[in-house]
């Protein structure tokens, strides 16, 4: 009969434990992927500026277009495309990049915007031509040439 209490007490003290880790969300769940306002140009450089910046890697997928690509000068030329990008970016979240960062508009039109990002380390500056298009509404990051000085 004790055997028999234990293992029903075993039993519900488990069954109790699995209904309350099922209901609470695991630390690393990303199923529900966390969705950013760019609804305006100057969100959608904001939120660039971020992610290249500031670690932030909240809604870095729709930041960008399925077509993306980015262009590297540098002593040896490079293309990155749109999933290399990415998953560079969240393997850089929450590192904060010790530099001064200057956003200018070059061209702007209704549909699509060239930015220019200037980041002044101490020793160099990266430059970064941006160009955002609208996409449905939203804007989103079409294509990125960085050189360095």
């Amino acid at each position: 009969m004790k055997t028999l209490a234990k293992t029903c007490a075993a039993a519900a003290l488990i069954a109790i434990s699995t209904f309350t880790m099922a209901a609470g969300k695991p630390a690393g769940d990303t199923s529900k992927k966390a969705t950013v306002k760019l609804s305006t140009s100057d969100l959608a450089i904001d939120h660039y500026v971020a992610v290249m910046t500031e670690g932030q890697s909240a809604g870095v997928e729709q930041l960008f277009t399925s077509d993306f690509n980015q262009k590297v000068h540098a002593s040896t030329n490079r293309i990155n495309n749109r999933s290399a990008v990415i998953s560079f970016l969240k393997k850089q979240k929450g590192e904060q990049l010790n530099c001064k960062t200057i956003t200018t508009i070059i061209e702007q039109s209704s549909d699509y915007v060239v930015a220019k990002v200037t980041q002044q380390f101490e020793g160099f500056t990266k430059i970064d031509l941006v160009t955002l298009v609208n996409d449905g509404g939203n804007w989103k990051v079409s294509q990125s040439i960085n050189s360095y000085k």
